[in-house]
């Protein structure tokens, strides 16, 4: 048991990491807290689970445009400057949403505008967060400060999503955004006490950057292309990009807890954070009781069965909706509702398993050389990949409903899944004892 507790050590020997993890991870419960937020205001507005699915595009597009080069910009400038830069505008764009609510302007597509600058900034401060906690503590404890940031993801995932649905009901949308503006202020804090953090001139010297900002840029364009270029070549660590996003372009659902609340199983806006507590509790727990998971040897096995739990898991969200039908319940459905939680905390947990071995996978298997431009990759695919599949299912809910967009997307993931296996097997037969990109 003593195994599966979290190793504090990085936070008490590093007063810069301890001040940023707590920084992050405050800041990240607002954060979560708007994308609910944000959710509920475009399904107010609009009453079309589509309209909220098009909030996944207009997060997608920048992401992807900025995404890929976010990792170069971080290689050849000041990281805590880029950050500070990044995280100012993510602030000032939180405030900006907040400030819609305030004046109660209703647009949509103000939302969406908003929502894909954030996105954007996003994209560059990412990367730039990831790259600043290795210059803050020890290499041999960074397993323990990687533990210690997905637990206060984890963290956010399950309580800001509640906390915004909570504020959103029995408060107002300003009051939920203005939250979440307060919250991020500790983050710009954090990022403002680091000290410098310049590129190490190895870091300059791989990605070839040269002495001009304009050769700089060229230079990590191509680094990037480089590491599109080794995904071509290499199976199984392209496979791990190709089976997530499977999972999550065809059935990812959170798009469809706003109108789950509403039109299924009753309670509106708290119950759509219940939704999503449960879906971040599943990943929680997997992640609590993962200490056996380090001895599997077979990892691209264990991959496809998580993404197949995931699928199932998904349908089965979809089937309980099917089985309610839509309507405007006065009263929460309990049973339903505690059916629709159990099936989204195993598909949290399913999620939270393959991103482990996916993870694995990417960094054993790839060349040290390339590790950081296959990151930006990683980046574009994890964060992206759930927000085009919000619009996917956004559109097939207008289609059929929610509960069917959930079941055939569930379905789909898991034919799709199968497919890739067959035609790429290798990936079935990964053996970690013998990484082979």
């Amino acid at each position: 048991m003593p195994r599966l507790i979290a190793d504090l050590t990085p936070l008490r020997v590093s007063p810069a990491y301890r001040r940023l993890w707590w920084g992050l991870g405050v800041s990240n419960i607002g954060t979560q807290l708007t994308v609910v937020a944000v959710g509920l205001q475009v399904y107010a507005i609009t009453g079309s689970t589509l309209a909220v699915g098009a909030l996944g595009i207009a997060a997608l597009v920048p992401l992807v445009a900025l995404g890929l080069y976010g990792g170069a910009l971080v290689d050849h400038y000041d990281r805590r400057t880029v950050s500070l830069l990044a995280s100012s505008v993510l602030w000032l764009v939180t405030a900006g949403i907040a400030a819609q609510a305030w004046l109660d302007v209703g647009s949509v597509n103000l939302l969406y505008a908003l929502v894909a600058l954030q996105s954007a900034a996003f994209a560059i401060n990412n990367p730039a967060r990831s790259a600043i906690i290795p210059r803050l503590v020890a290499p041999e404890l960074m397993p323990a400060a990687n533990a210690l940031q997905t637990l206060s993801m984890n963290v956010a995932l399950t309580g800001g999503p509640l906390l915004g649905a909570l504020l959103v009901a029995q408060l107002d949308y300003s009051v939920a955004y203005t939250v979440d503006t307060l919250l991020f202020t500790a983050a710009l804090w954090a990022v403002w006490r680091l000290p410098p953090i310049p590129p190490e001139p190895e870091s300059s010297s791989v990605a070839g950057a040269a002495t001009s900002p304009g050769r700089r840029r060229v230079v990590g364009l191509s680094s990037v292309l480089d590491g599109l270029r080794y995904l071509a070549t290499r199976p199984n660590v392209r496979t791990t990009f190709v089976v997530d996003l499977a999972a999550m372009v065809l059935a990812f659902p959170r798009v469809l807890w706003p109108a789950a609340g509403a039109l299924y199983l009753g309670g509106g806006e708290t119950t759509t954070g219940v939704l999503a507590a449960g879906f971040a509790v599943g990943g929680i727990l997997a992640s609590v009781f993962s200490g056996g998971l380090v001895r599997v040897r077979w990892q691209g096995r264990i991959i496809v069965w998580a993404i197949t739990a995931w699928g199932l898991s998904v349908a089965a969200f979809g089937a309980v909706l099917v089985a309610v039908g839509p309507g405007s319940p006065d009263v929460v459905l309990w049973g339903a509702l505690v059916l629709a939680g159990v099936a989204l905390l195993a598909a949290g947990a399913s999620d939270a398993i393959s991103s482990v071995f996916r993870q694995t996978i990417l960094q054993t298997a790839t060349p040290d050389h390339l590790r950081g431009r296959l990151q930006g990759v990683f980046i574009v695919v994890v964060a992206g990949g759930p927000r085009l599949g919000e619009m996917v299912l956004g559109t097939e809910a207008t289609w059929f409903g929610e509960g069917w967009a959930a079941v055939a997307g569930g379905l789909a993931c898991i034919v799709v899944l199968w497919l890739v296996v067959r035609f790429q097997p290798r990936f079935w037969r990964y053996d970690a004892r013998h990484p082979e990109p």
